[in-house]
């Protein structure tokens, strides 16, 4: 069964000094592996003289997931990063720890605190908003009734994320699953029982 998660709701960046070496942490809510590899390369942008751009991300609920050292010692800095992001259950996010190096080696256990450290840290100071599974189900009625169904579901808790409109109408709409069983009955007195409803993709929507 798919288990809710958090993302954060805003860009959070913050930066600790570990001898003399600088730890500069960002962290973003993203929605695909392309958004976080974006996001990675612009910080790498940001920041071309820095010593070593390290990042993990997380997309959906676990489902993807990777760390890279960015030539810190392997394990060391990538991997501790996605740990707190697990830790933390959080899911469409990623994180970039941009390091300065200060002159004074902080060996294995020390890079592996100051990694995982930075993004807790960081963390500390975000904003989170919780995701739950959801389903879009597809609702299809008659064109007298889809105009006031669609105003209705549009000031409703549920979400509309399309319409096709050929002899009928079909709305697609992501329902929360907390929902599922009491959208029906919904749908039904808005249209006299005239609308049909097939579930479709398992998707995540903002905890209402």
């Amino acid at each position: 069964m798919a288990e809710p998660y958090l993302t954060l709701e805003d860009p959070v960046e913050h930066e600790i000094e570990i001898k003399r070496s600088r730890f500069i942490c960002a962290i973003a809510p993203v929605s695909s592996e392309a958004a976080a590899r974006g996001f990675v390369a612009g910080r790498k942008e940001l920041h071309p003289d820095a010593t070593h751009n390290c990042s993990a991300y997380v997309i959906g609920d676990r489902r993807l997931q990777k760390a890279d050292d960015d030539g810190e010692p392997g394990g060391t800095a990538g991997t501790p990063m996605l740990e707190t992001l697990l830790r933390r259950g959080l899911g469409d996010v990623v994180t970039v720890v941009t390091r300065y190096f200060g002159g004074v080696k902080l060996g294995a256990g020390g890079l592996v605190r100051a990694y995982g450290g930075a993004v807790g840290k960081t963390l500390d100071l975000a904003r989170t908003v919780e995701m739950v599974p959801a389903r879009v189900m597809t609702v299809t009625v008659d064109h007298v009734r889809a105009g006031r169904l669609e105003n209705d579901l549009r000031v409703s808790p549920y979400e509309v994320r399309g319409a096709v409109y050929g002899a009928r109408v079909a709305l697609q709409v992501a329902v929360r699953e907390s929902e599922l069983g009491v959208f029906p009955d919904w749908v039904a007195t808005l249209t006299a029982g005239q609308a049909a409803i097939e579930p479709g993709e398992a998707v995540y929507l903002r905890k209402a």
